[in-house]
């Protein structure tokens, strides 16, 4: 009470007093703070109690003055004075001790407002960086204490001011030239401090000597590894003796200064304290101070200074912090979840997570475990999107290794249905979720393999999970297989050359399934525009000329269709496609099509749907640079035998499978039901939402059957009609 009472008797007589020169008045605010540590004999006071946090007020409001009322990059008298006579050294040293209790508050408060509120660069000088690199040491220690909110807003200033200048972080990047000789050094220094001791005095530059001692892991880069003036700031002498501010001396016992014991463990040649205290900091109890402590690596990782972000990736634990917690939220999810619910559960984004199960009328089990993994998934995603390239593969290929391959490949593999079908929706969220194409390319080497040579029946397990995944698109449990297939379509409209490369594209280069006849004695060496005489193209190159960017139509979707080569001229297949789209729409009678009976569900919207998927797709294909024209027959193996692939192999004998059993029968079992047409336009109409649902109509399932094949034919006829245009168009 009583020193509540000095503190506001001493604002009055400020308050009364005239006004002093700035730097006078700044000395004069630091000396009464430094005179607390002679006079004070209770050091178990807490620092609110006394006048530290108004003197270090008034000190920043003096400094923020004296920049206001210069020109702009000169430094004052106050500031100098700050610099050279090394206060921030002394409030760290302060700080560490936290004497007064609550002290290392104030001094954290202290240094963030300071690089906060002052504009010129102060982290260049090495009277900021280096105690500034101490104090960040001292953040993230211990969690959930006190501190912690001051501890994350000072790492996060020194984050963005890192951003605004990223040649700081060099002064960051902490270099051990020989780890055992710098730990023999700090015990050497110990052992000095304990001598010390015995004089239970300690002056400014034993205070310098002690500080030496927080250096934990080294020293900064030397100052020729420092770009430009950074390196000319290293060259002064840092033995060299301060000059004294004061005749002030600290009792050691008030400071209460004591040494962390020693680590057995030699210390990595170089370090990185600002990450490794963020790191410490995401894995508070606090959700705030995690989402803080996010967003300051998030600054970090972007930051393109190759050698930081080595050091990142090598010399922290970042890569492994990433994936061992996307491997334990994994894990922490139901060995069963509903498809549906982990394809439907809202938008993920990553940071403060406010989800209440008592809230949500639409929760299910496990809700708050998967919101949980997928916030941190695009947190990771995120965070490798904006990483400088040399940090975004290798917390790519952490992710691969350590949590696709070690985690999630198991769960694919398992011969339980239920596993499969979760793990498989799972991998389904992933493939539709992930922005970064570093972390994208990791994910299709995952689940596709790295294998670019054309596939033969012999090797097509030759990478198991797309094997297995494969599969699966034709599984006994319908469920698996249309999970399998949503997945594979999902990742087929993924902006990466090596997916349809891999799938499609690496057996069809050699053209051998081209049909062609035996030829005559005299026609046999005979080529036409590069084509073998008496061949019969049974196809029109799709994948090869419909991708390519240089053709320019009148229409806009095929603005960039291919150039049609002088040497390989089209022939006119007009007649040929036409038979194609008609038969398709023809798969189905007459009898048993409905679309024609309702607006807007005829074979012109899927015509539509063609043209723009076929436009877009053409856009993204546009930076893989594939070739124009197909390579010439005459430089084609087709003697080979033709192989589609085990994915076109899957999928064309399912579908086979299907239409046997749907069409073969399909006028037989309608001729059955009573009521057909008004049934079946009955059934689309509920399908679309057109009409209500009502009481249960008898063969429910032929009838939506008929509906979903008549539907898949128009959408089959048009990609081909689509896809005929765009090669045929001048």
């Amino acid at each position: 009470m009583f020193s509540k009472f000095t503190s506001i008797l001493q604002h009055a007589v400020e308050a009364l007093a005239p006004s002093l020169p700035l730097q006078e008045d700044f000395v004069y605010h630091w000396k009464a703070i430094t005179h607390y540590y002679i006079e004070t004999s209770d050091d178990k006071a807490p620092v609110t109690d006394t006048n530290i946090p108004s003197h270090l007020e008034q000190m920043l409001d003096i400094l923020v003055q004296e920049e206001n009322e210069r020109e702009s990059g000169e430094t004052g008298p106050c500031m100098e004075y700050l610099l050279h006579h090394k206060i921030l050294e002394t409030l760290y040293t302060l700080g560490k001790a936290d004497c007064p209790p609550g002290m290392k508050q104030q001094v954290l408060a202290f240094y963030t407002k300071l690089l906060g509120r002052i504009r010129q660069p102060l982290l260049p000088h090495i009277n900021v960086h280096r105690p500034v690199q101490k104090l960040i040491r001292l953040c993230g220690e211990v969690l959930a204490t006190p501190t912690e909110n001051e501890e994350i807003q000072f790492l996060c200033i020194v984050c963005a001011k890192l951003k605004q200048d990223p040649y700081l972080v060099n002064f960051f990047l902490e270099v051990i030239q020989d780890p055992v000789l710098h730990l023999c050094r700090r015990q050497s220094k110990l052992k000095a401090m304990a001598s010390k001791e015995s004089t239970n005095v300690i002056t400014e530059d034993m205070l310098k000597g002690q500080d030496s001692l927080a250096t934990d892991t080294g020293q900064a880069i030397q100052p020729e590894e420092m770009p430009g003036a950074a390196g000319a700031e290293h060259m002064e002498k840092e033995d060299e003796l301060p000059q004294q501010a004061d005749d002030l001396s600290f009792s050691l016992d008030e400071l209460n200064v004591t040494s962390s014991p020693e680590s057995s463990t030699v210390c990595p040649n170089q370090d990185y304290n600002l990450v490794n205290s963020l790191l410490n900091l995401t894995k508070s109890p606090d959700g705030r101070i995690a989402v803080k402590a996010c967003e300051g690596l998030m600054l970090l990782v972007s930051l393109p200074e190759p050698a930081a972000a080595k050091c990142l990736t090598q010399s922290t634990c970042l890569c492994e912090l990433l994936t061992d917690r996307l491997a334990t939220l994994y894990r922490a999810l139901p060995q069963s979840l509903d498809p549906l619910d982990i394809e439907t559960v809202e938008a993920i984004n990553w940071g403060l997570d406010s989800y209440s199960h008592k809230e949500d009328a639409s929760a299910f089990p496990g809700k708050r475990a998967l919101i949980s993994f997928l916030s941190w998934f695009d947190y990771c995603d995120q965070l490798i999107k904006e990483a400088q390239k040399i940090a975004a593969v290798a917390m790519a290929k952490a992710v691969r290794e350590r949590f696709f391959v070690d985690v999630m490949e198991p769960q694919l593999m398992q011969t339980s249905e239920i596993g499969i079908l979760t793990s498989t929706a799972l991998l389904h969220r992933i493939v539709r979720q992930v922005t970064s194409d570093v972390l994208l390319q990791e994910l299709v080497y995952f689940v596709l393999g790295e294998h670019r040579e054309p596939e033969t029946l012999p090797n097509i397990n030759r990478h198991p999970l797309r094997h297995r995944l494969i599969e699966h698109c034709d599984h006994i449990s319908d469920e698996i297989s249309i999970m399998t297939l949503r997945m594979f379509e999902h990742l087929l409209q993924k902006p990466h050359e090596h997916i349809l490369y891999n799938l499609v594209l690496r057996n069809l280069e050699e053209r051998n399934y081209i049909e062609y006849k035996p030829l005559c004695q005299e026609d046999k060496d005979v080529v036409e525009n590069g084509q073998i005489a008496g061949a019969i193209d049974l196809e029109e190159d799709p994948l090869f000329t419909d991708l390519s960017p240089d053709n320019t139509g009148a229409q806009e979707w095929l603005s960039v269709s291919p150039p049609v080569s002088p040497e390989h001229p089209k022939n006119d297949g007009k007649t040929e496609v036409h038979k194609i789209v008609n038969s398709f729409l023809c798969l189905v009678p007459d009898e048993a099509k409905s679309s024609y009976h309702v607006e807007g569900t005829g074979y012109d919207t899927y015509l539509r749907d063609a043209h723009r998927q076929f436009r877009d797709y053409c856009l993204i294909c546009l930076r893989w640079e594939w070739p124009g024209s197909p390579r010439s027959l005459e430089k084609c193996n087709l003697e080979a035998s033709f192989f589609e692939g085990h994915f076109l192999k899957v999928l064309f004998d399912r579908m086979g499978r299907i239409l046997d059993q749907v069409v073969g029968d399909l006028m037989v079992r309608i001729q059955r039901i009573p009521d057909f047409t008004p049934k079946l336009l009955l059934v689309r109409k509920r399908l679309l939402g057109l009409e209500p649902e009502g009481p249960v109509i008898d063969h429910m399932t032929l009838l939506e059957g008929v509906i979903v094949l008549e539907e898949f034919c128009k959408e089959l006829a048009a990609i081909a009609f689509v896809k005929y245009h765009a090669s045929s168009t001048p």
